[in-house]
């Protein structure tokens, strides 16, 4: 498992992969006029400072979003990703992350809502300083998994579940396969984006077999690696499986995967995929 405290990877670039797909999703719910809820079962603080010690570190954001923000080359696709990014940094220097709270804020309408939960107490009570002001968003002290139970089905059922867990502790996959099942059950018509870092491959096959025969229809797999030999506790891939993808989320999830390999992997060596895993 990993040592973890997100201050320590804000911006790099598993965020950007995480949340450049989190941003199509939202968009996708806000193509109907109904309202929608967002549910972010491990929120984080909400915001990371890039010049504190911790992120400088290892600087694993310039390895991320330092490679892109300050570029024109971006395709239209990441552009609401890369708005929110720079309205955190309004002077043009990057200096400050949004995590995706912030990010799913920014693509809230004043009708939908957001429900951020998040264990550990400080950065709880960071993120509750963050939204004190917006009746949009509703912060609590809660286990992510048991935020599942709490929270779904939502009044307005419609909406996104982002299961995002720090992975800290053993058996993280099979309490994710797990929680994501229940939820279902709970309400089966939601979205659910879960992330999770790609790590020895007879854990994916265990992991990818588990949701493939979970019972669970409509299932997506997508996944970038760098390419690199990390070594160590320093990340090289991460994926994401997204339950009931919205009309057209698969093309264009390839075509964003497609240009963060080519703009965050080394030349030639990063690998990306974009895969049904389960169909109707």
């Amino acid at each position: 498992m990993l040592a973890y405290r997100h201050q320590f990877h804000a911006g790099n670039f598993a965020d950007v992969f995480k949340h450049v797909l989190l941003t199509r999703l939202l968009l996708a719910l806000r193509r109907k006029d109904k309202p929608f809820l967002y549910l972010d079962t491990h929120a984080g603080t909400g915001l990371y400072d890039l010049e504190h010690p911790w992120a400088q570190k290892n600087a694993e954001y310039r390895a991320g979003i330092g490679l892109i923000f300050g570029t024109d080359d971006v395709p239209p696709l990441a552009t609401p990703y890369l708005d929110a990014v720079r309205a955190e940094n309004p002077d043009g220097q990057l200096r400050r992350y949004p995590g995706s709270p912030l990010i799913a804020r920014s693509l809230l309408r004043p009708g939908d809502r957001a429900v951020l939960t998040e264990l550990n107490k400080k950065d709880c009570a960071r993120l509750e300083e963050l939204f004190a002001r917006d009746r949009r968003v509703v912060v609590r002290l809660m286990d992510g998994y048991q935020s599942l139970k709490a929270h779904l089905p939502p009044h307005e059922r419609r909406g996104l579940v982002l299961i995002d867990s720090s992975f800290d502790r053993k058996r993280e996959f099979e309490r994710l396969s797990e929680a994501l099942q229940t939820a279902h059950r709970r309400w089966a018509t939601g979205i659910y984006a879960v992330w999770f870092p790609l790590m020895e491959p007879a854990a994916m096959r265990d992991f990818e077999r588990c949701i493939a025969t979970s019972g669970i229809r409509r299932i997506v797999w997508l996944d970038l690696t760098l390419g690199e030999e990390s070594g160590g506790e320093k990340l090289d891939g991460c994926g994401m499986v997204v339950v009931n993808p919205p009309y057209g989320f698969d093309e264009e999830a390839a075509s964003l995967l497609g240009w963060l390999r080519r703009a965050l992997g080394p030349k030639g060596k990063a690998v990306a995929h974009c895969r049904l895993l389960v169909g109707e």
